[in-house]
């Protein structure tokens, strides 16, 4: 039986520590990588308050929902209410303007035809007519209404093709000729003669402008059975400014 020799020498592996003299430490360099390690601080849970709990129990879940924003709902107010300042000014210089040898396509009028427009307008000859007789502004908006319905319904009997909205947008704007010479009668309302003259052109004015649209070529030999009722009509609104 042999005496038990010396323990073999214990070589060191990579993964363990190795003591080394003071001397040596200086030639070594390097670093601890760090940990790869993933907290999991419970982000995608979020407790629920005792009234939300009792709403989805009971069905009511949907009130708790936030809808997306549509972008449609964010239009400007003009978009929202389908007011073009573009379109009606141009409609504006139309009827102002109707003679076709200045070039504007005069039809836009008739055949898109909008609300606001000609209502901005019977609303101003309506404060115009504030200086004569207060009592007449709400009775201008009903002939306006009434009156362009009667030229409808004349139209339709006639043979025309045109719609209501149509009538009603050329009467409307048609009435601006009549809010130009306004200012001119206050300064020649002493002049009778001269006065008469400037309703009568203005009255001529309106009428043009708004049979010019309306009578078209279908109504053939029948243009003054409806040009007239249309003259008859300007001729009204301008009594109820001036009270002739």
């Amino acid at each position: 039986m042999q005496p038990p020799g010396p323990p073999p020498a214990y070589s060191p592996t990579n993964g363990d520590f190795t003591f080394v003299t003071s001397a040596d430490a200086e030639d070594l360099s390097g670093s601890i990588a760090p940990p790869d390690v993933k907290l999991n601080l419970g982000g995608d849970f979020i407790k629920e308050s005792t009234a939300t709990t009792f709403l989805r129990q009971r069905g009511y879940g949907w009130l708790l929902e936030v809808e997306d924003d549509d972008p449609e709902d964010n239009k400007p107010l003009l978009e929202e209410l389908d007011i073009d300042l573009k379109d009606i000014y141009y409609k504006i210089r139309c009827v102002l303007m109707p003679m076709p040898s200045l070039g504007f396509n005069r039809q836009v009028v008739r055949d898109n035809p909008d609300f606001w427009g000609p209502l901005a307008i019977v609303l101003f000859f309506s404060m115009i007519s504030l200086y004569g007789q207060f009592r007449v502004v709400s009775w201008i908006i009903t002939i306006w209404i009434f009156g362009s319905l009667t030229i409808f319904l004349l139209a339709r009997v006639l043979g025309g093709e045109v719609a209501y909205g149509q009538v009603l947008g050329v009467i409307g704007y048609s009435l601006l000729p009549l809010i130009v010479i306004a200012p001119i009668l206050l300064v020649v309302g002493s002049f009778e003669l001269v006065s008469t003259l400037i309703k009568l052109f203005g009255v001529f004015w309106a009428a043009y402008s708004a049979a010019s649209l309306l009578v078209g070529e279908e109504f053939k030999t029948k243009k003054p059975l409806l040009i007239y009722p249309i003259f008859l009509l300007y001729i009204y609104f301008l009594s109820l400014y001036t009270g002739v």
